[in-house]
């Protein structure tokens, strides 16, 4: 190509671009600039054919946004040079030629060489190109070959498969941007609520034959027609807000970033009022775009898979008159419940807390509420069954945070509490929030019950020893959500807050007593923090006035417990060892001032320390003998075993503390109930795979595991089995795998093979093949993004354990911890794992496809 008509090309392109984006400016219709943009692409592309051609019979297409026909101002423009043949030399002189004009003309260019047979094989492998390859469209070459792709696609799709794969691509992305819309800076594409999260309902859609466009979409019983007018009106604001941020940008610019939200605020015609900015006006604008973007995926994510995974032999199990079980979630027996008795819509979140065996809400009862959210109403709020029913979502023992982020995300809990409605989407510009007001009380939440989880003892030891010792440690949820209910009203938001939360507490029945600690928490959330970092804790004044002010060392251990929960929810960034350090100076400090007993005294921790040490002393050992191998036990330890195995480990391994032999123990669980297996040798990479190949070779049911590494890097691992069916001598099994797993261990033998597919079929539970459970997996950095919390859900199998276990092997991943449990056919296993792996997106999510891979069918 010629200079001088690359530069033709070049202001033509500039030109019809600029005419584009000024009729956008004058009728503000998103859909028409992304189409005439598009257009405008085409036939430069197009022209440019004409000077430098492709290979004979090669297809250039339009793949990913740009194939779907949507080209937003400064996107790349991804394209698929489709050969159809391998490349020679002249194809390759041509493709070069090709490729230099694009950019030579300040395309923006993704682009791919593939033929048909490279297509298929990166699809197979690679998730993001099977979408991209859903989107092609034909620019210009050879029409048949493109027909060609597009079939083969088809045909070699797998919807289960697809649906699988995205939302687990969907969970990594989530996970990414903090599994929140609410941030104060987020990417209007690809943070929960985005434009992304829209995609994935339309892929899918179209993966399952339902439609190719939202029109077609509409037109079926997947959406209510009150629903596809939201998500329109969503999706039209987010496809404008993406435009005006690439143009006020000059680049492709996707996040809205705190110096372009004034100019944004600007541009929609928001003015600043008495206590808010422009540029808070617009943000709100967003959440509630976000937020119905975000409910209604939620929604129709469950939809699909009900809908794709659905078994004809599987009835609804009533329940009560109201509700009955399906696939394992809460579904309500009438389309009209809510309507008839909106009490039920308290009710519903309960019965899944009280139902282990729930997995949550059906997609119906989702809708449903979505719908029926505007009859809470003053008479709903002051019915004494409502208030009863909200306390007891607070009190139970499990499914808190996961209750009221869906009570949020189905707008039950703002129009409950109308002060909680007040700060859903309040940003907080105060430079260490990193989320809006209603997000981080949530936030604090799930971090006071993380201190109850002995999985997490390891990252909060004093909270978790405080919370076992703490009566009704439910007001500390009270305290929680109203802590910074006040913020934005103007004023001191903890006294507002303070006086909030004292009128809740007496209109839900909250005692004397404990009301006085609640609204202390409140009014005084900050306080610790304040002293722990701005005072000189050397001095004893300082200490003394905090004791006073705190005054009981029931309230010193709430206020230590909020304020860590408070500080850790704040953002991920903000919390670090010092000021946990400082944190606990000050309560320790504190509780001597006050004249209190030691902390751990008569908490559960201490008992068990107590009890176990009793027990060692009825085998004839003294105090002084267990103080080296108890020297190497954490507090995460004494919280995950009882005073009795704590006494049966130390009983083999007080004089053996550094030994280089593995030591294997195992023991008879009450009446030929199963066998427990203690481990104990220097940690090593491959070890638990090791041994869980070593119980999947003897057909041993691994019913539960945990992982614990000493602090000189022993581990000290411990497990329940099963013996095979019809086998009951367990105290030979006992003896045989204290002498086989040991040696095994010892002489670090290869790992024996996983079973074929169809075996381990066949020995899964009748239940577990006529009723599936859809795998799902949960991956999550920790607090400090050094671990990750990995959450496997699933049916139950013989060797399940070990398929893992070689998974987390051929990814080098590091397992610090597990907790496996499993509920009749129901694994629910919990993994603390570290690797490199889990650093880079793409190979994340090629573990995560594995894991899938793995809990589907074994392999």
């Amino acid at each position: 190509m010629t200079p001088a008509r690359l530069s033709d090309l070049r202001e033509h392109y500039t030109q019809r671009r600029r005419e584009v984006i000024d009729s956008y400016r004058k009728h503000l219709r998103p859909e028409k600039l992304l189409g005439g943009l598009r257009r405008v692409t085409d036939q430069t592309l197009r022209d440019i054919l004409k000077i430098n051609p492709l290979p004979p019979g090669a297809c250039l297409a339009a793949v990913g946004g740009y194939g779907r026909g949507e080209l937003y101002p400064y996107s790349d423009i991804d394209l698929l040079i489709l050969l159809a043949h391998e490349p020679d030399s002249a194809d390759q002189i041509r493709l070069e030629a090709l490729v230099t004009a694009l950019w030579d003309l300040g395309f923006d260019v993704g682009h791919s060489v593939r033929t048909l047979a490279d297509c298929q094989r990166e699809a197979a492998n690679d998730i993001t190109v099977e979408t991209a390859l859903m989107e092609v469209r034909w620019l210009a070459g050879s029409k048949p070959l493109l027909a060609s792709l597009q079939a083969t696609m088809a045909e070699q799709r797998d919807p289960q498969a697809f649906f699988q794969a995205k939302r687990a691509e969907m969970q990594q992305r989530h996970s990414r941007h903090q599994d929140t819309p609410y941030s104060l800076e987020p990417n209007c594409k690809e943070a929960p609520g985005g434009l992304r999260d829209l995609m994935v309902i339309l892929w899918i859609a179209q993966a399952s034959g339902i439609g190719q466009t939202w029109q077609e979409i509409g037109q079926t019983d997947l959406l209510t027609p009150a629903e596809y007018r939201a998500l329109r009106r969503a999706e039209l604001a987010f496809k404008r807000l993406r435009i005006e941020l690439h143009l006020l940008a000059g680049r492709r610019e996707d996040r809205l970033l705190f110096d372009l939200q004034p100019a944004l605020a600007k541009v929609y015609g928001f003015e600043a009022t008495k206590t808010r900015r422009a540029s808070e006006l617009l943000m709100q604008r967003y959440y509630w775009a976000a937020r119905v973007i975000n409910q209604l995926n939620t929604i129709l994510m469950q939809t699909f898979e009900e809908r794709l995974f659905a078994s004809p032999a599987v009835k609804a199990i009533p329940v009560d008159d109201d509700f009955s079980v399906i696939h394992n979630r809460l579904d309500i027996r009438r389309p009209d419940a809510f309507e008839r008795n909106p009490t039920l819509l308290l009710k519903a979140f309960l019965a899944v807390q009280e139902r282990p065996e729930l997995t949550g809400l059906s997609a119906q009862v989702m809708r449903a509420m979505w719908h029926a959210r505007r009859l809470i109403d003053t008479q709903f709020r002051r019915n004494p069954v409502n208030r009863y029913l909200f306390m007891q979502i607070l009190q139970q023992p499990r499914g808190i945070v996961h209750a009221l982020r869906r009570m949020t995300l189905l707008n039950i809990l703002p129009r409950y509490l109308p002060e909680f409605r007040k700060i859903v989407g309040q940003m907080q510009h105060d430079l260490f929030h990193a989320y809006t007001v209603d997000q981080h009380t949530l936030r604090v939440i799930r971090n006071l019950r993380r201190f109850t989880m002995p999985e997490h003892a390891q990252e909060y030891p004093l909270a978790s020893q405080l919370i076992a010792d703490m009566d009704r440690h439910w007001l500390l949820y009270i305290a929680a959500l109203y802590h910074d209910i006040a913020k934005g009203r103007g004023g001191d938001h903890s006294e507002l807050g303070a006086k909030d939360v004292k009128r809740f507490c007496r209109q839900h029945g909250v005692s004397a007593d404990d009301t006085d600690l609640v609204v202390f928490l409140v009014r005084e959330h900050l306080t610790m923090s304040t002293f722990a970092q701005k005072r000189d804790l050397s001095d004893p004044r300082t200490v003394h006035e905090f004791a006073r002010r705190v005054d009981s060392e029931r309230r010193l251990a709430a206020l230590y417990l909020l304020t860590v929960a408070d500080i850790r929810g704040t953002s991920p960034k903000v919390w670090n060892s010092w000021k946990g350090k400082l944190l606990e100076d000050l309560y320790h400090l504190t509780h001597d001032a006050l004249g209190g007993t030691p902390p751990d005294t008569g908490t559960v921790l201490a008992q068990r320390k107590e009890a176990a040490a009793a027990e060692i002393r009825l085998l004839g050992l003294r105090d002084e003998a267990r103080e080296t191998f108890w020297r190497q036990l954490d507090v995460a330890y004494f919280l995950r075993h009882d005073a009795a195995e704590i006494a049966w480990h130390t009983r083999h391994l007080y004089h053996r503390v550094d030994t280089d032999e593995p030591v294997v123990k195992a023991r008879v669980i009450g009446q030929n109930q199963g066998l427990q297996i203690m481990v104990y040798i220097k940690d090593r990479p491959d070890l638990f795979v090791a041994i869980c190949g070593y119980f999947d070779q003897h057909t041993l049911s691994i019913q539960d595991a945990r992982i614990h590494t000493t602090r000189h890097g022993w581990a000290l691992d411990s497990f329940i089995v099963l013996l095979p069916q019809h086998d009951t001598d367990y105290r030979s099994w006992a003896s045989l795998i204290e002498h086989e797993l040991a040696d095994a261990l010892k002489q670090n033998q290869p790992l024996p093979p996983e079973r074929p597919v169809d075996v381990l079929r066949k020995r899964m539970s009748r239940r577990s093949r006529v009723f599936p459970i859809v795998p799902n997996i949960a991956l999550e950095p920790d607090e400090n993004s050094k671990s990750w919390r990995l959450a496997i859900t699933a049916s139950d199998r013989p060797g399940l354990l070990y398929s893992l276990a070689r998974v987390f092997a051929r990814h080098a991943i590091d397992l610090k911890m597990a907790k496996v449990l499993t509920l009749g056919d129901r694994v629910e296993d919990v993994f603390i794992i570290e690797g490199d792996v889990l650093e880079h997106p793409r190979a994340q999510l090629q573990f995560e496809r594995n894991l899938l891979g793995q809990l589907s069918d074994g392999g």
